[in-house]
């Protein structure tokens, strides 16, 4: 135990490991991106929208469930053994999506996407707060939620443009083959457990145990429910983004590598902002960063109703990410923040559970207006949701940090 020292630079190469771990994850994601709604339109003849967000649906609710006992059995099962356990049922992924012969394929593809995601990522994420300790957490879930979510983009770039020029079948889906090798064979061989860093970082926490950390990190505690309420609202605009998106710009006659751009920029910008983010997480007011990203998303998702060219979705895709990038390391640096060690894996499993339910809720709702009404209403009612949420972290959270650098000038 006294060889065990917290930080990211004492502890930078099982850091940087897990990084490029997350990245292999993130472009599992990545490769659903910007081509199934496609293939669901010219291969299945499915035309109903909400029967195409169907695979989101699916994933997401399979997600939220697996982050949830993820965090619950991480200090049970150890770390490693769950980020492992979540690249085997990434095995079949890609071979499902390319034979697949109708869309219940699909959707038993997204099943076991949805269960790699929950154990593969939650376990990135809570294995780099164990070794960071507590002066970087922002800077370190910037890391890897950059990591994460470039990899999303880039992926879903390669697949729209490998897509466009060869077809959506079985091309595109060949980089999820080698995605899902390395991960598993990184994951078995080069990581290591950090059962020992939490014990350590719990020898010098101040924290209080939680009385009931499910309902706390839900709603009861000031702190903890309005990071998971605006978590679920953010991966909300974020299911409707990956389903609606693809559906908006063809409509708008436009053509797939267009459609790849633009569903490829809006992660790209949220992945790497988070570079930024992640440090300024560590620096300035976290409420504040909270605040400005929830609000600066909300705007951008009303002006959207009105875009018309690409430059308009260019625009506004970066700003929504640069917006997302604000929230997404703050979100879980807060949890870390708020929470004692030995609380702290079952807290932010319990956040990811209702920030994944948000692509399922945003799937659904999105789904059923655009069906019924328009995409733009979708999109518009969206923006207000996200716009109540920034109003509930301005007058909810009560987030005592003196050392952190304000942005606004309201009491935090």
């Amino acid at each position: 135990m006294e060889n065990i020292k917290l930080g990211l630079k004492e502890n930078w190469k099982q850091f940087s490991l897990l990084v490029l771990v997350n990245a292999f994850v993130g472009g599992m994601v990545g490769l659903e991106r910007s081509i199934l709604p496609e293939i669901a339109e010219k291969e299945f003849g499915i035309a109903a929208t909400s029967a195409i967000l169907s695979f989101i649906v699916v994933f997401g609710v399979v997600k939220a469930i697996s982050n949830y006992y993820a965090g619950a059995l991480a200090n049970r099962f150890g770390r490693k053994n769950l980020l492992v356990l979540g690249w085997i049922f990434a095995i079949p992924i890609p071979f499902i999506l390319i034979y697949a012969e109708n869309w219940n394929w699909i959707i038993a593809a997204n099943v076991l996407l949805g269960i790699n995601q929950g154990l593969a990522w939650s376990s990135t994420v809570v294995m780099k707060i164990d070794l960071v300790g507590e002066k970087q957490r922002g800077f370190a879930m910037g890391l890897n939620e950059f990591a994460g979510y470039f990899a999303v983009a880039v992926v879903a770039f390669l697949t729209g443009w490998i897509a466009s020029e060869y077809g959506v079948r079985p091309y595109p889906f060949y980089l999820g083959i080698g995605l899902m090798i390395l991960g598993l064979l990184f994951s078995i061989f080069l990581i290591n457990d950090t059962r020992h860093h939490v014990a350590k970082d719990e020898g010098s926490s101040d924290m209080l145990r939680l009385k009931n950390i499910f309902w706390d990190t839900t709603w009861k505690d000031k702190n903890l429910g309005s990071v998971s309420q605006a978590g679920l609202i953010n991966n909300l605009n974020d299911g409707m983004a990956w389903g609606l998106f693809p559906i908006l710009l063809s409509g708008k006659g436009f053509n797939l590598e267009q459609i790849g751009i633009v569903t490829a920029l809006y992660p790209a910008v949220w992945g790497i902002g988070q570079l930024f983010t992640g440090r300024m997480a560590d620096i300035f007011s976290k409420k504040d960063m909270l605040f400005i990203g929830m609000l600066l998303q909300a705007i951008v998702l009303v002006i959207l109703v009105w875009a018309e060219t690409m430059t308009h979705f260019v625009i506004l895709s970066s700003l929504l990410g640069w917006g997302t990038a604000m929230v997404y390391p703050t979100f879980l640096a807060t949890i870390a923040d708020n929470t004692h060690p030995q609380d702290r894996a079952k807290s932010i499993g319990i956040f990811r559970l209702w920030r994944d339910l948000g692509y399922a809720i945003g799937a659904i709702l999105t789904g059923l207006i655009a069906d019924l009404v328009s995409i733009e209403a979708a999109i518009m009612l969206i923006g207000i949701l996200t716009l109540i949420s920034a109003g509930i972290i301005f007058l909810r959270m009560d987030y005592k940090d003196n050392k952190a650098v304000k942005l606004l000038k309201f009491k935090n």
